[in-house]
């Protein structure tokens, strides 16, 4: 089960095949849009973004492996702050079994798989300047410097995405700080930043199996042996276009050698990568994508609620950060109804913004993806009212005590909830 977890936390972007439908529906330019956008005002954003490059989990056997040197690695100083990981308490930072579970293997080359690469940390960084560029020289909703009262910063209990986050800030910020940044992680038990198999057993029950289901289904099967008579890569090897596309994308991000035949793929993997994942969260069941993030939805939405009624503990805090990965995005994107079918990309992000109008006081909704608006099934339009956002939201928003209670069943969820 350490593998399962391991892999869903650290998968790593090519339209669809024809067997599944897309959910996306985008912003365009025709789609009416409230007359009084220049009455409202920026009261919250959160932003949900996956690490940057990274070495991949596993290579791909049997082929020319990549020499992933330590140098890879390297830290930019433009990316350094002062900051400290701890627990969701503020204490010390809680073991971390499955960062212990990569260090136990090596790469070619010396490195640890899953680590944040050179090119990751200056990806991120372009995120927060990205963030800097929207939130505080074009609107001025944050101070130009890190402020804790302002932003709050969750990472998975993992080195790539703790050092994405810290990387983020250094962007966002330029270094600028009051005060150290502390990104706060959760035990492994606990943890709702990605779809936690190993300690949700109902999960584990209603779609643990489909992760070796997904690479049985007829058209990925077929590709697969092809894949695997082009690369030489023995039969009876276990080996899945979801690895696959993990050691392939890596490569190419950072240079590295990558054989001709797993290029002429690459369509193929991307594609049957997307397939399988899509086959795993099963998004037309309700359940699945409830207990995969259910309880981070709920977060988020409370948050928002608790910002529009003025109950939260801390009442300056404009900015949530929370660093995940491209398994926590993907179900959030599906729930969202905007999942295009791609493989989200190195520093994705989703991106909520609430606002408030001025003068009626009504709270709206903006959801972006990768800098672009979306317009979410269920909203009237890109800017949502609050009450008909977290309508849509409604179906896959879980509290933690409920979810806690759910995920003890091992058959389906309780007939109460």
């Amino acid at each position: 089960m350490k593998t399962v977890l391991a892999r869903v936390i650290g998968l790593g972007s090519v339209a669809l095949g024809s067997i599944f439908w897309p959910q996306t529906k985008s912003a365009t330019a025709t789609e009416c849009q409230p007359k009084t956008e220049d009455q409202l005002e920026l009261k919250l954003v959160q932003v949900l973004f996956r690490h940057g490059a990274r070495t991949p989990l596993k290579s791909i056997p049997d082929i020319l492996e990549a020499q992933w040197v330590p140098k890879l690695l390297a830290v930019p100083t433009h990316t350094h702050i002062d900051y400290v990981v701890t627990d969701l308490q503020g204490g010390p930072r809680p073991p971390a079994p499955v960062e212990d579970s990569y260090r136990t293997n090596t790469l070619s080359g010396g490195t640890y798989p899953g680590q944040l690469t050179t090119v990751g940390m200056q990806q991120l960084y372009d995120l927060g300047m990205r963030l800097r560029a929207r939130y505080i020289q074009e609107v001025p909703f944050l101070t130009p410097s890190y402020s804790p009262a302002e932003v709050y910063v969750r990472s998975t209990n993992i080195v790539r995405t703790i050092e994405s986050a810290k990387c983020l800030v250094a962007g966002l910020f330029q270094q600028k700080q009051t005060g150290v940044v502390p990104i706060l992680t959760s035990e492994a038990e606990t943890e709702i930043l990605y779809p936690n198999y190993h300690n949700c057993k109902l999960l584990r029950a209603l779609s643990g199996h489909r992760w070796a289901e997904s690479s049985k289904l007829p058209a990925i099967a077929k590709d697969l042996q092809g894949i695997q008579s082009a690369l030489g890569i023995p039969t009876q090897q276990q080996v899945d276009f979801i690895l696959i596309r993990d050691d392939m994308v890596a490569r190419q991000t950072h240079g590295l050698a990558c054989p001709s035949e797993l290029v002429n793929w690459r369509s193929v993997v991307e594609q049957r990568a997307v397939d399988m994942i899509y086959h795993v969260y099963e998004p037309s069941k309700r359940e699945n994508l409830q207990l995969c993030v259910g309880p981070l939805l709920h977060t988020v939405l409370s948050n928002m609620e608790e910002k529009v009624k003025g109950t939260s503990s801390e009442p300056n805090r404009k900015l949530f950060l929370y660093s995940v990965h491209d398994t926590t995005l993907m179900p959030c994107l599906m729930a969202l109804g905007i999942f295009d079918m791609k493989w989200p990309p190195y520093a994705a992000d989703i991106t909520l913004e609430l606002l408030e109008h001025r003068t009626t006081k009504e709270a709206f909704i903006k959801v972006s993806y990768l800098g672009k608006e979306q317009h979410i099934p269920g909203c009237s339009a890109v800017t949502c009212p609050l009450s008909e956002f977290q309508q849509a939201m409604s179906a896959y928003a879980l509290p933690l005590d409920r979810y806690k209670q759910c995920c003890e069943e091992s058959k389906g969820f309780p007939s109460e909830l």
